[in-house]
């Protein structure tokens, strides 16, 4: 926590009070603000009061007294429609942020360095991987955004301090004074359209990442979408822009189709990485994130040795394609936040002989659209609420075993890998559903995945597993 002193002797309005309204409030008010903190939740409200936060009903507030109002990123800005403290705010003329933009404005002038992910998909492990890139490689470091910690949180920025921000596109939407020194956009797929009204205003979102970026800077931008392409072709700052494919090879860019990523200015390569072999990498989703932070960690001047022993150290995050431990030569993959098809399809895509564990929840559509993968499955083991529905589409074309829960599938899918003793297999937990049926989150479940294949006779568990 570190005092936010921009609005010192001013009267600033918080609304929103979940964990980084609260922070960015008590920030406000240790650098000198007179806040008027409220939510149209009263427990949150109270909890609040009971932290010692200087809690107000807005409704009751001047909002023309106001300098400004700091708006919780969650919160209605424009669609389906204005939240009631937007309409007030635009009323009275005074400028709605978020505490990420309150963030920006406090590290202006400190020497630290902001890096800053956004994107449809991949943007978490993206975020993960460029902090775990720049530690290795000696840098002061810290992570947060909306991966962890709140920005209010991290440590007070001083010179050479590296933040690596996730920004989802509605920080993004809070955030007028966003320029950051290295600004990253994986890809653009329809998402949050209820909250921006249409894909094009999704994709105007987004782009401001690169808005205010300047000749010193650099912008890093996924052109395997039409959107994004057409973002990049749109920057015209000065920052340094660089294209990423892992769809095709790039004679101007950092691309990896094929699971070599190669750097080549004008045709000419000047670095490449073998990515094959990375362990929490797999598949070509992951190649576009390495790729992501191979560009960040050169345009901070990191050598490409130095980045690609990093990113073989990588350990991956927990639930995304994890792997977890190895018995007699079958790795176990903890792929638990896979809840729908679409997520599931990236882990079945990565892998050639597969042992599957899906079921919970299912949603719309089921695991049909999963079915030009079913080659890969030498087997699939079905959970949950779903087993039935999936053993229908399945039949004929994989083989299964209905086993119910997770104990069962997790025994039933280590006996027949190792009994089939076939090069390159996994047992993946990719359930394309959701956990409600027997577990809290998808968290609970893979944890309870990874305890689960931690009791297996002879297994050698990953550090990565427990991490």
């Amino acid at each position: 926590m570190f005092a936010a002193s921009t609005f010192k002797g001013k009267k600033v309005a918080v609304f929103g009070l979940a964990r980084s309204g609260v922070s960015c409030a008590m920030a406000l008010s240790m650098g000198g603000a007179e806040v008027f903190a409220w939510d149209d939740s009263e427990p949150a409200v109270e909890k609040a009061r009971a932290e010692g936060l200087p809690v107000t009903n807005l409704h009751t507030v001047d909002f023309k007294s106001l300098a400004a109002l700091v708006l919780s990123p969650g919160v209605p800005l424009t669609h389906p429609e204005p939240h009631w403290t937007v309409t007030k705010a635009r009323a009275a003329g005074i400028e709605i942020i978020g505490d990420t933009e309150v963030f920006v404005r406090a590290v202006q002038g400190t020497g630290a360095k902001i890096i800053a992910i956004t994107g449809t998909n991949g943007k978490s492990t993206t975020t993960a991987l460029i902090g775990h890139v720049l530690k290795q490689a000696g840098l002061d470091v810290e992570v947060g955004g909306n991966i962890g910690n709140a920005v209010f949180n991290l440590r007070k920025p001083t010179r050479d301090l590296h933040y690596v921000l996730e920004l989802s596109s509605f920080q993004i939407d809070l955030m007028p004074g966003l320029a950051p020194d290295v600004g990253i956009l994986t890809n653009l797929t329809p998402d949050h359209l209820d909250r921006h009204g249409s894909m094009q205003h999704y994709a105007d979102v987004k782009a401001r990442m690169f808005a205010k970026q300047r000749d010193d800077q650099t912008a890093l931008v996924g052109v395997d979408d039409d959107w994004c392409a057409a973002i990049a072709d749109k920057i015209h700052t000065g920052a340094a822009v660089h294209r990423v494919s892992v769809v095709r090879p790039l004679t101007d860019g950092i691309s990896a189709p094929d699971g070599i990523l190669r750097d080549c200015v004008s045709g000419r390569q000047v670095a490449s990485i073998d990515l094959r072999g990375f362990h929490a990498l797999k598949g070509r989703h992951n190649w576009q994130n390495a790729c992501m932070a191979y560009g960040c960690a050169a345009a901070l001047s990191i050598a490409p040795e130095v980045t690609s022993d990093a990113m073989e150290s990588f350990p991956g995050l927990a639930h995304r394609m994890q792997e977890v431990g190895k018995l007699e030569g079958v790795a176990f993959i903890n792929d638990s936040k896979a809840t729908n098809a679409d997520a599931a399809e990236k882990a079945l895509a990565s892998f050639d002989t597969i042992y599957w564990i899906a079921g919970g929840i299912a949603k719309t559509g089921g695991i049909e659209p999963l079915e030009p993968y079913f080659s890969r499955i030498r087997k699939a083991y079905l959970i949950g609420v779903a087993a039935a529905e999936f053993a229908r589409t399945l039949e004929g074309k994989v083989a299964y075993e209905i086993c119910e829960t997770l104990p069962r599938a997790v025994t039933a899918a280590a006996r027949d890998a190792t009994a089939a003793k076939e090069k390159g297999a996994v047992v993946l937990l990719s359930p394309a559903c959701a956990s409600f049926d027997h577990y809290k989150n998808f968290e609970v479940r893979g944890d309870a995945f990874v305890d689960l294949v931690s009791r297996l006779q002879g297994v050698v568990m990953s550090q990565r597993g427990h991490g």
